[in-house]
């Protein structure tokens, strides 16, 4: 068992200060641009099309704040409306409350639909390449999430529960590392697997990662406490829960229609 007493902050030094969230997102956009151009230039090979790989480096501007400004709205409308409707500067506050991983990817289609309509690109084709290189970026955040004390268990008598002491003194489950090994660990391998093992489709692997990812969310679910504000909204159904259901059915319709 393991009594959580770990620093969100990196270093303090007054004016200037380094969270691990803040690593995380960093550490997640620089892999995502570095890996995701060798992914655009595979598919530029596999696909027999000559993608300019300049413009990849314009698109990452935009995933940058979609995800912010989705994220952000996505927790506003999805976890916490009332309170927000009561304190509509708090909006901004982002370091304050947090941001939404469904209202983040929300943000990224839009963007990638846009950019891709703007460059005459096929939204798909960038769309994939998030896709691969996701995972990554969900891994330092679910470990930032769990030095941050926050997304925590449900109570546990298992020997790897973790006490939460600013919350209370039960073991709980450390869901943000469950969460971390199937949304980051196992979905990174399973996606890259599968884009370089078959010929490529173009739409597969952004419809793949939906997939795998409702269902792993669903998963860590079960042993994740849900958020106090809320609650579950119906029996034992959270909002994340409901939104990985709608994301599992998207990805399945969407797997089937793309050729």
């Amino acid at each position: 068992m393991f009594t959580h007493n770990l620093n969100p902050i990196i270093f303090d030094f007054g004016i200037l200060s380094l969270r691990w969230y803040s690593l995380a997102y960093l550490i997640g956009i620089i892999f995502g641009w570095w890996y995701g151009k060798k992914i655009y230039s595979k598919i530029s090979k596999k696909d027999n099309k000559n993608f300019k790989l300049n413009i990849f480096d314009d698109y990452i501007s935009y995933v940058i704040v979609s995800i912010i400004i989705g994220g952000r709205i996505g927790y506003v409308l999805f976890y916490n409306l009332s309170y927000y409707i009561t304190n509509p500067l708090e909006i901004f506050f982002i370091w304050n409350g947090g941001m939404s991983f469904h209202g983040g990817l929300l943000g990224i289609i839009i963007a990638t639909i846009y950019f891709a309509k703007k460059n005459g690109i096929d939204n798909l084709v960038l769309l994939d390449v998030v896709a691969c290189v996701a995972p990554v970026g969900i891994f330092f955040g679910r470990l930032a999430n769990f030095i941050n004390g926050e997304l925590y268990g449900k109570p546990t008598i298992l020997p790897w529960g973790v006490i939460f002491p600013k919350i209370d003194v039960q073991s709980r489950h450390p869901s943000q590392i469950y969460e971390a090994f199937l949304e980051g660990i196992l979905l990174f391998f399973l996606l890259n697997i599968f884009f370089n093992k078959t010929s490529y489709q173009r739409g597969k692997c952004a419809a793949l990662f939906l997939v795998f990812y409702s269902v792993f969310r669903l998963i860590s679910e079960i042993f994740r406490e849900p958020d106090s504000q809320i609650g579950y909204i119906y029996n034992h159904i959270s909002v994340g829960s409901l939104l990985s259901f709608l994301m599992l059915a998207l990805g399945i319709i969407m797997y089937l229609r793309v050729k």
